[in-house]
């Protein structure tokens, strides 16, 4: 329950770009290109979306932030 809170804290650039990352399945990719969640939670809860795909996202987002 605390692990989730904290995923959405975690907020995701609107204009992040799914689509250059590597590792994400089509269908991962599809679907966030899609629906455009605002939180790191509200991507986890989507259908589809495995813990590995939650952490590479998680990594991208905070990799993007610090350069």
């Amino acid at each position: 329950m605390r692990r989730s809170r904290g995923m959405d804290e975690n907020p995701i650039p609107r204009d992040f770009p799914y689509g250059e990352i590597r590792g994400f399945s089509r269908e991962v990719r599809e679907r966030l290109e899609a629906v455009r969640p605002q939180t790191l939670g509200q991507a986890a809860r989507l259908p589809g979306m495995t813990p590995a795909a939650v952490g590479l996202l998680a990594a991208q987002i905070a990799r993007r932030r610090c350069g």
